[in-house]
Order: structure tokens, then C-alpha cells, then sequence
């Protein structure tokens, strides 16, 4: 531990907060609960307690807690499930699964920012005990040493440790809102790239075809007016449609030390509007041989018909696939990737069309009448390139996102840290040193009664 600033002390958690008051609540009571689900770990707020009746209480209600005292969930400490009570949530009862940390002539934010530092989270997890349900003591928790600053500096560090994480809470609040907001954008690209409007400029008119309408479509009454040059075809004449198969598990011989790529769900959901190169699972060529399944050429979009309903991938080399998809092996006239693109731009509209109301599934009779809104194979190559590129240009923000919210992740714990070192506010000579504060609040505690447990009437 670095020298102390001029006039702080160290102490532990237990010997600046006393211990709760505890009740059961009366069977005909109603008050309002906080467990652990809760706290808001990211925000460090009570956001959603509940509501409940003392007859239907569970038997973990017990704590009071008022506004001022700071609660720490004693499980999981890793996750730092912690918060400072406002007035709202003055007089609730919360689950003996906190500790209920009650600060004495101490500046309850200034407690709160303790146990909500790395630090403290560190040295709680070293503390764990439990591998099933981890969990720390009260004890532990209020043997954690703190800095305790003077009472009015603790004041003025706790104001602008306030101002300053409210700024940080709106940046986050802003990087967290980007990830919808570039989901959108790819949406909205891949709208404008299948309607014909991405590429409008390159023809003599503008088109009338909208962003909503989907360029796969089931019926002829669905079309819409193709843009200059563009067509509707039916896709089972532009493409080649193939089932999948799964090769019987039961059979060591199908599936031991195989080397043939065969997609799973679980393959296109992690692929998704992309080209697909290795799968988990692999059969061997008897396993395909002996099976419904056959080996697709590398270029085959794979579309999932049911469970997964819309996702879509491209062979990147030759695979077999499960049942569940529709692999289309695209003739001259159609490239794979702009099939990818209209799969991934009508989802939407597929999967309000599949069948069945828990899983949808969509079966091949439909898949054969499926209708494609075609450009001319030059401007599909167009199409491609430029949501190629537009795509990876989303995918770059998202990396910068990414990168921007580890650092204000970082910039929260910079900002505690610097205020443990008292750095973040000037320090004022006449304050009333810790060491008095220290002493007074040991005293007051001597003489205080102990908390009591029991009944109480409803409040």
C-alpha cells in the first residue's frame, strides 16, 4: 500500500458500517423484495425488486435496509453485484444473500465506490469458497480495508466521482446503442443492394422497387416491379435444389476419425452470412455413401429450412450438410453470393411464411416455387463488391466499438483508483483528520444497541 494522503487512515469495511436490523415480514404484509437478480450489475443500481406478500415471502427475506446503506451480494463475488439504496427503496427488505453494509458518520457513496473498485473485487474472489454456489462470508467483506479520506473530503470526492461516471454512464449508454444501430445498416444495405437501389445509378432510371419488399418471394401475386433490366425468375430454375442427410450415429464406422466437412445448426448459426470452411462434425465418405446425404459442390448456398429458420452460409469447399437445410447450387446465370445476400435480406418475410407454430419449418414443395428478383449478372458482381465492402466497413466500427467499451470499462477503475489516491479534488488543511472521524464512530458504536431480529408490523 502507497503512503496515504495527508490526513487519511486505513480502516475495515466493519469498522465504519454497522450491521442491519432483521425481520420476517407479517404473512399479511406486502413489501417490496430485493435478491440478487435485482441489481443491475453493469449500472450498480436496484432496478427490477419485486412485490411480494409476507405469507408467500421466501425465507431469505429478512434484511432491512434503508436509504444510504450499500448492499454486496456475498455470491458470485466476481460478478459484483452491488448498490447504493436511494429513497425509493428506503425501508425494503432484502435477501440475507447481501451483506448490508450500514456506514457510520461516513459518506455512503465513498463506501459504495470501495466495493465496487477491481480491488475489492479481486480480494473478494480470493476469499471464495464453494464450487457450485461461490460465495464469500460477511466477514470477509467487512474485514477489506478501506481509505478513509476526511468526512468532507470524502463529500467532495464522492460529488465528483457522481459527475464524472454519469459522463462515463452516457458514453457507454451511446457505444452500447451502435451495435443496433450498424445491425440496421447491414439491413438497410443489403434492402437497397437486392432492390436495385444500391446500384440505380449505373442504369438510365431510378426504380421503383421499395426496401421493404423482399427479393424472395412464394407466389407471383408477390412480385413487385423489377428495376430496369432485372427480372423475377424462378429460383429452382437459376439453381440446383439439394437436400442434406444425416449418416446414422449409431454406426462407428460413419463418423470415426472422418474428414468430410458436413454442416450442423450448429455450423450455420455460428456462419451465418458467410463462407463456411470447417464444420464440429465430420463423417466419413461411407458414412455419405451409406446415407441420403450426398457431397455438394464448393460455391452451394445453404439455407436452413426449420429449427433455424433463414440462416445462411456458403460452402467454401465441398460439404455435406444435415437435413434441416436446402443447399442451392447456383447455375451461370446466378452468383452464390448475391443468392446469400436476397436469402439474408428476406428472412424476414421466409420465416413469417414457414409453417408450424412453435418451430417453423419451411417444407421443399414451397422452396421449388420460390421466385428470384435477378440482375443481370454483371450487376449482381457489382452488388456483391459493394455490400462486400460496406460490410467491412461495419465490421471495422464494430471492432473500434468493441475496443471503445474495454476502455471505458477501464476508464470506471482509472477513475476510482485515482480517487483512493486522493487525486481526483483538492485537499483542504482544516478538514477534521480521518484519524478523529475514526475514533468518534468507534466510540458512537460502543454505545450504540445491538440490531435486533423478529417481527415487525407492516409498514
Amino acid at each position: 500500500m502507497s503512503e496515504l494522503p495527508r490526513g487519511w487512515e486505513m480502516a475495515a469495511l466493519g469498522d465504519v458500517c454497522s450491521q442491519p436490523a432483521q425481520r420476517i415480514p407479517d404473512d399479511d404484509e406486502e413489501f417490496i423484495y430485493i435478491d440478487i437478480a435485482s441489481v443491475d450489475r453493469t449500472l450498480k443500481t436496484v432496478s427490477e425488486p419485486q412485490q411480494l406478500k409476507g405469507a408467500g415471502a421466501p425465507s431469505r427475506a429478512r434484511k432491512m435496509v434503508n436509504t444510504g446503506d450499500v448492499i454486496v451480494s456475498m455470491t458470485r463475488p466476481n460478478l459484483n453485484a452491488v448498490a447504493l439504496i436511494h429513497e425509493q427503496h428506503n425501508n425494503c427488505i432484502a435477501s440475507t444473500g447481501f451483506d448490508i453494509l450500514k456506514p457510520v458518520e461516513v459518506e455512503p457513496r465513498w463506501i459504495f465506490a470501495a466495493v465496487r473498485s477491481a480491488q475489492f473485487v479481486e480480494a473478494m474472489c480470493e476469499k471464495v469458497q464453494g464450487a457450485l454456489y461461490p460465495a464469500v462470508s460477511s466477514a470477509d467483506i467487512r474485514k477489506y480495508q478501506i481509505q478513509v479520506p476526511p468526512r468532507s473530503e470524502q463529500t467532495r470526492i464522492a460529488q465528483k466521482l457522481d459527475e464524472l461516471l454519469a459522463q462515463v454512464d452516457t458514453l457507454k449508454a451511446r457505444i452500447d446503442a451502435i451495435p443496433s444501430l450498424l445491425k440496421c445498416f447491414r439491413h438497410s444495405v443489403l434492402a437497397a443492394a437486392v432492390s436495385g437501389r444500391l446500384t440505380a445509378a449505373s442504369r438510365e432510371r431510378i426504380d421503383s422497387a421499395t426496401p421493404e419488399q423482399p427479393p424472395l418471394v412464394f407466389f407471383e401475386r408477390e412480385q413487385s416491379t423489377a428495376p430496369l433490366n432485372w427480372r423475377w425468375e424462378k429460383l429452382i430454375t437459376l439453381a440446383a435444389l439439394e437436400s442434406g442427410h444425416t449418416p446414422r450415429k449409431s454406426i462407428p464406422a460413419y463418423w470415426d476419425n472422418g474428414d468430410v466437412p458436413w454442416i450442423s445448426l450448429q455450423d450455420i448459426r455460428a456462419a451465418d452470412g458467410t463462407v463456411i470452411y470447417e464444420t464440429k462434425h465430420m463423417p466419413t465418405m461411407l458414412g455419405i455413401d451409406n446415407s441420403s446425404a450426398r457431397l455438394l459442390p464448393k460455391g452451394t448456398v445453404c439455407f436452413s429450412r426449420d429449427i433455424s429458420v433463414g440462416f445462411v452460409t456458403i460452402m467454401g469447399r465441398s460439404m455435406a450438410t444435415t437435413q434441416h437445410f436446402a443447399n442451392w447450387v447456383c447455375r451461370d446465370a446466378l452468383l452464390p453470393k448475391y443468392l446469400m445476400f436476397a436469402f439474408m435480406a428476406a428472412r424476414n418475410h421466409l420465416l413469417r411464411s414457414g409453417q408450424g407454430s412453435t418451430v417453423k419449418t419451411i417444407y421443399m414443395p414451397a422452396l421449388k416455387e420460390l421466385r428470384l428478383l435477378l440482375p443481370p449478372i454483371e450487376e449482381q458482381t457489382e452488388i456483391v463488391r459493394r455490400v462486400e465492402q460496406l460490410f467491412a466497413f461495419a465490421d471495422q466500427l464494430e471492432a473500434k466499438v468493441a475496443s471503445a467499451k474495454t476502455r471505458i470499462d477501464h476508464l470506471t477503475q482509472s477513475i476510482l483508483a485515482k480517487a483512493f489516491r486522493g487525486e481526483l479534488v483538492p485537499q483542504d488543511p482544516n478538514d477534521e483528520p480521518a484519524s478523529v472521524l475514526l475514533e468518534r464512530i468507534k466510540a458512537q458504536r460502543a454505545a450504540a444497541p445491538k440490531a435486533k431480529r423478529g417481527r415487525k408490523a407492516s409498514v
